[in-house]
């Protein structure tokens, strides 16, 4: 028979419950994953559902709970659908008796807003603390899902993830590992792995030579593609820059390029390929994201700082044409000596999309 026996130390007992339980960083990345799998968690008293993973069966046991849950959908989303966001950045959406799951489903995705617009009229909820909801979408972001979710009162239901909500942000970077690795821009290649304490993906720094740290380092913020990166996609200019930046580096004998994995500005893959969905409905970049709920760029630049200080470095030479980078970097104490542009990659099928960064989102191209 196994025995429990508490570990004393100078200060008393050490309580292993207490030791062992979860730390807010571990419920956020368990309750990230509750969500993609379609289980609830519990934030602030409220039950969260991502709508995209709901199943049938939860649904309806959600409606039929005492307190009718409400759909929250981001500010962006409730413009597309004409529902007021009385709470500014979002809006909570009343489920009309005898709605199916599939009625709420569309109102999250706008894939079929074209051929079925009439999904309202919406009345939007305006009493009482949205703070619970709001966590919920940016927890539904961080998971890669679609911005919406359904909330109702937990009411005392156990066995779910609860998530502090002043958890639901991002977590600090672990530097895990680092290891020499020849390239074809340079033979003196070195590769470090940051890690997100709470679990969640890694970012790489790819550094070239020995960049010195008392000297502006050449840099390059490269969020990842993998229709770009990966297979070569015409449809956007990310496979040229990375690869243009890794030889400008080489050319200088030193950089760092880092890695972040921020696929499609953050969105994740598969709400990427939503969007590509909507352009070919006719939508721009930024048209197709704010009807997906999403801004125009949810991606978080603090990464990226905190990797290069962690690295060392703090003046950079930044290769970019998104005048924004220059800023976010600036805004956390890094010094842009010098904006270096980097323009690659223009083709037939990409005209548009590069047309719509300049045009919408400042790109100096």
């Amino acid at each position: 028979m196994f025995q429990f026996h508490f570990k004393f130390s100078k200060q008393g007992p050490i309580d292993s419950a207490m030791t062992f339980a979860p730390t807010p960083d571990e419920l956020t990345a368990r309750a990230r994953a509750d969500l993609r799998m379609g289980v609830p968690v519990v934030i602030a008293g409220h039950l969260i559902f991502a709508i995209e993973t709901l199943s049938p069966a939860r649904f309806a046991a959600a409606m039929a709970l005492p307190t009718r849950p409400v759909l929250a959908v981001t500010d962006w989303r409730a413009q597309t659908l004409k529902a007021r966001a009385y709470d500014g950045d979002i809006a909570r959406i009343e489920i009309p008796m005898g709605r199916p799951l599939t009625w709420a489903q569309a109102v999250a995705d706008p894939a079929d807003d074209l051929s079925s617009p009439m999904k309202g009229p919406f009345s939007s909820a305006r009493d009482g603390d949205a703070a619970a909801h709001r966590a919920g979408i940016a927890l539904a972001k961080a998971a890669h899902l679609l911005p919406a979710v359904l909330v109702a009162p937990a009411l005392g239901i156990e066995g779910l993830t609860q998530v502090p909500i002043e958890a639901v942000e991002s977590s600090p970077l672990l530097n895990v590992v680092a290891a020499r690795l020849p390239l074809s821009v340079s033979e003196a290649g070195r590769v470090h792995v940051f890690r997100p304490e709470d679990g969640g993906e890694e970012h790489y720094a790819v550094e070239i030579g020995t960049p010195d740290r008392a000297e502006p380092v050449l840099a390059r913020l490269h969020s990842a593609c993998f229709t770009g990166d990966v297979l070569g996609s015409l449809k956007c200019d990310c496979g040229p820059q990375l690869r243009g930046a890794l030889a400008h580096m080489g050319s200088e004998g030193a950089g760092v390029l880092l890695y972040l994995n921020q696929e499609g500005r953050g969105i994740g893959l598969a709400n990427k390929m939503r969007a590509y969905a909507l352009q070919n409905q006719g939508f721009d970049t930024v048209d197709a994201n704010h009807r997906l709920g999403f801004e125009d760029d949810e991606r978080d630049f603090r990464i990226g700082a905190e990797i290069l200080r962690n690295l060392g470095f703090s003046k950079v030479r930044l290769l970019t044409n998104n005048p924004a980078k220059v800023a976010r970097m600036m805004e956390q104490g890094l010094k842009v000596s010098e904006r270096v542009p980097l323009k690659v990659g223009e083709n037939p099928f990409n005209e548009a999309y590069l047309a719509t960064k300049a045009a919408k989102s400042g790109h100096l191209l």
